[in-house]
Formats: structure tokens, sequence, C-alpha cells
């Protein structure tokens, strides 16, 4: 903790923050405090500047799932209109224009030699969710037509943009659970 209270305090006087002096361990706690607070009330996250310093995480550029069902899985990415490439281990399924999740083919993800992945994943393993930008309507529309049975929903669920939406949950045919919301 104090390491970190110092790297805190230190980041505070690069940006102008009150420097704490170095006096005795309760009055170093109090000024800790009054720092704190002081952040608080202009607006810096202690916890950003302590945990992360001077860089953060900015948002999720792919996840990598197992895959066992190749062929049925290709397609039925496809048909919800993902974009796709292929390479000898993985199938890459690209979500908006930023993300992508990255299916590992049998024989890598079995492999004995290949250790960059969850050392028990095996399929089904995932749990996606995914903003649907049409209606509910539509989505259950796209989901009928492609005979596709539905787990739950809609139901009303709280999303990672912090918005209320309705959900729609679905299996793809590994069994991975895919979650639809759609935001108001």
């Amino acid at each position: 903790m104090k390491a970190q209270s110092c790297a805190f305090l230190s980041t505070l006087r690069s940006k102008g923050g009150a420097p704490m002096p170095a006096k005795s361990s309760s009055s170093s706690r109090r000024a800790f405090v009054k720092t704190v607070v002081a952040a608080a009330a202009t607006g810096t996250s202690a916890i950003g500047a302590t945990a992360q310093g001077t860089g953060r995480v900015r948002s999720f550029d792919h996840v990598a799932l197992p895959m066992q069902n190749t062929d049925a899985m290709l397609a039925f990415y496809k048909s919800l209109g993902f974009e796709m490439r292929e390479s000898a281990a993985a199938v890459s399924v690209y979500v908006g224009d930023a993300n992508m999740i990255n299916f590992h083919r049998p024989s890598l993800w079995q492999s004995k030699t290949f250790t960059l992945r969850a050392p028990e994943a095996k399929p089904p393993c995932g749990d996606l969710c995914f903003v649907w930008e049409g209606t509910a309507a539509s989505l259950k529309a796209l989901l009928d037509r492609l005979g596709t049975r539905i787990v739950e929903g809609p139901v009303d669920r709280q999303g990672g943009s912090r918005k209320a939406g309705s959900s729609t949950y679905i299996r793809d045919p590994d069994g991975n659970l895919l979650e639809f919301i759609v935001y108001a």
C-alpha cells in the first residue's frame, strides 16, 4: 500500500497536486487521505493513477476459444453475417471494426506443444455477448430463418455500455453461449 501511495502521490504532484509531507506515519496517512479526497473532488482517479501508471487498458482486441466442430462453426458464423478469415491454426471471426474472436482449430488446441491458451479450456467454454444494431424483432426473424433455438429471451439486462438492454441467448454448434443485446 505504501508503494502504491507513493506512486499515486508522485502522479498527483506531476499533475499539480499537493506534495505529501514526509513526517510521522500518522501525519503521512493524514496527508495521503487529504490528497485522495482532493483527487476525488477534482476527478482524478486514485486507483487508475496507481494501478495503471501512465498507460491503461483501452479495450478488448480479441478473444480466443477452442473449436470442435469446424465446418458447422464456419457455416453458423457466416450465416450470422460475420466476416471471417481462415488459417491452418484458427478461424478469425471479425466483430465490428476493431474486435475479433479467434476460434482455435482442434489440431491446435489439442496439441501438447500449444501453451498459449487456458490449459483446461475445451469446447464449449465461451460466453459471448454481441450488440445487435437492429430491433429485437429483426434479431428474432434472423434466428428463426436460420432455425436457431432461442435458449432465453428477450430479457432485460444491463450491458457493457452501462445501459439497459434486451438480450436474447442462443448456442452455437459447439455449445458456446451467445447473447445478443439490443440497446434502446
